[in-house]
């Protein structure tokens, strides 16, 4: 239990600590089966599944797994958009030992062969339309046997259908290949009962990914107790419950979608609404007919929902609360959302949270019942947090920009089979505990709320001066005309970097040089002079990561290119 901390008093009627059984995701999770066996665990599409039939599922996937040779410490690439098959194998094989690597289902087939063989991984589970990118590079690696879905396995007949008419029939048929195993086979076979394997808390049990924007990903090596503590604090800090509903809307490969939104409710008895495929149509039909109590997304999500009629004129008196988070979330994406909210029988504010893969997801958030202006709120149970000053170990004055540091539960085990990278974040401090070196500059105020400033490699120097494209970006979301922005910083001889903005402008709007200019002076009536851009460029759309942030590092590439055709960048390339 961590010592007095200016957040416990905003903790309300949650606990300070938590009591974390020393178990395995797959023990943990029949805690849960064996309480609420009858509850629904998850809804795919309109079938339900209840927590005990959930439990049978993953037995006899488990079951099926150890027949093809999966044992314990081997690895199982898990290729899947949010869907039965992706849970069920992902908690079968931590009932093996085995462990879980998650990637993209729509990784490329260079992109899966890095996957493959940096996780080593002996198998892998992905849809059939994905055959032919596994089939390209399984000779490259030591995946020798390949598990197929079809999104049809738990969809009613009549979706069934509907699926093959649209999109089922123009899927190639997978040719003759003894290495390949359909999901719908495994799970309807007899193979011998598998006990649960002895594994250990503190083994590792899931490799997670980094965005790689600044290269390869690492692989992030995530133990057991890393999931079920990390999801045992969100379901305390929004008191998770069977009677909850959680939208499952990002992706199980990304430690948001698949920490938060399906194993934290499942850590509470709640019933997580996967998601296979994400529109604002569908999710605004979803958030209509389903009436989830929780929504968890990104700024992209909301800004979305915005815009949608049917989001508009949905019933959201079911809203329990709702978090952003992954991103910063713009001013006025934040207040329209909410006043739809309002608007529609609602009354829970759009609250912003923290989290990064290192830590499994999100790790702090503004308490259901409380509201700072820009906060990402304050840390959950058995999770430390500080500020230290750039290139210290030193803790910073309140109110001051500094590195921000977590210790706890949640903190991962390192990066995988990089010594060097994992010394580099993972460092013990003087007080003996290990703290994780987020790159992320932040700051805490005499109230222990935690304010996100940016990614440290995001910083823009201009004249010498830090600028914080987060808060330029917030101007230009004031702007009228403007439906969506990006700030980079562009090399400049005079400047060292000066100030460029991406910017999509609303409908009906013309991006000429009237507009430029107009947006310019715009933020020169609110910004200090070195935070104001430069200069603008239009886009129609703007680049976006796997989970809808904005790739900034995409622009950044695309810009430094340019000016290097222009003979105006002679840096590295």
């Amino acid at each position: 239990m961590l010592e007095n901390k200016l957040w416990f008093d905003h903790y309300a009627d949650i606990p300070h600590s938590l009591d974390y059984p020393c178990v395995t995701m797959y023990e943990s999770l029949m805690r849960t089966v064996s309480r609420v066996p009858d509850k629904i665990a998850w809804d795919f599409m309109g079938t339900l599944c209840t927590y005990e039939d959930f439990s049978g599922y993953i037995s006899q996937c488990a079951d099926a797994l150890a027949d093809l040779g999966l044992k314990k410490g081997d690895v199982i690439t898990i290729s899947m958009p949010t869907t039965p098959q992706g849970i069920i194998c992902f908690y079968a094989a931590n009932k093996l030992g085995a462990v879980a690597s998650m990637i993209h289902p729509l990784s490329t087939e260079s992109e899966i062969e890095f996957y493959v063989n940096i996780s080593n991984s002996c198998m892998a589970l992905t849809l059939d339309a994905f055959y032919g990118k596994f089939n390209a590079v399984m000779e490259k690696t030591n995946c020798k046997k390949l598990i197929l879905a079809r999104i049809g396995d738990y969809l009613s007949p009549l979706k069934q259908f509907g699926f093959w008419l649209t999109k089922g029939r123009k899927i190639p048929k997978v040719p003759e290949d003894p290495r390949v195993f359909f999901w719908q086979d495994l799970m309807d076979g007899s193979f011998a009962r598998q006990e649960k394997a002895k594994m250990d808390t503190n083994e590792t049990a899931v490799i997670l990914y980094s965005g790689g924007t600044t290269g390869r990903p690492k692989g992030i090596m995530l133990s057991n107790m890393n999931f079920i503590s990390q999801g045992m604090m969100v379901a305390s800090w929004g008191s998770l419950d069977e009677t909850d509903a959680i939208l499952a809307i990002l992706p199980i490969f990304h430690g948001f979608g698949l920490g938060v939104c399906v194993n934290a409710a499942f850590m509470g008895g709640a019933k997580s609404i996967l998601v296979p495929q994400f529109t604002p149509e569908i999710v605004a039909k979803l958030i209509r007919t389903k009436k989830p109590s929780f929504i968890i997304g990104v700024p992209t999500l909301y800004a979305a929902l915005n815009k949608n009629k049917d989001f508009k004129n949905a019933d959201l008196a079911c809203l329990k609360a709702s978090f952003c988070g992954a991103d910063t979330l713009p001013k006025v994406v934040k207040e329209n959302f909410e006043a739809i909210v309002s608007s529609r029988g609602g009354n829970v504010k759009l609250l912003e949270g923290y989290g990064l893969t290192e830590a499994v997801t999100a790790i702090m958030a503004m308490p259901m019942d409380s509201y700072k202006q820009d906060s990402i709120g304050v840390p959950f149970p058995d999770m430390d947090a500080k500020i230290i000053n750039e290139n210290t170990l030193d803790e910073a004055p309140v109110g001051e920009d500094g590195e921000l540091c977590l210790s706890g539960p949640a903190v991962m085990m390192g990066y995988l089979n990089q010594k060097e990278e994992t010394s580099k974040t993972l460092k013990t401090h003087e007080d003996g505990k290990t703290w994780l070196h987020t790159g992320d500059i932040a700051s805490m105020d005499k109230e222990g709320f935690f304010y996100f400033k940016l990614r440290q490699k995001r910083m823009i120097k201009s004249s010498g001066m830090n600028v914080y494209p987060a808060q330029v970006e917030d101007v230009l979301y004031q702007h009228p005309h403007i439906e969506d922005a990006c700030v980079i910083g562009v090399p400049d001889q005079d400047q060292m970097e000066r100030v460029k903005a991406f910017v999509v402008l609303k409908k009906g709007s013309s991006p000429d040089e009237a507009m430029e200019k107009n947006i310019i002076e715009h933020c020169q009536r609110i910004l200090i002079k070195w935070s104001c851009p430069r200069s603008i460029e239009f886009r129609e759309i703007l680049p976006t990561t796997l989970v809808g942030k904005v790739a900034f590092k995409v622009l950044e590439d695309q810009e430094i290119e340019r000016l290097r055709q222009k003979g105006e960048y002679t840096g590295d390339p």
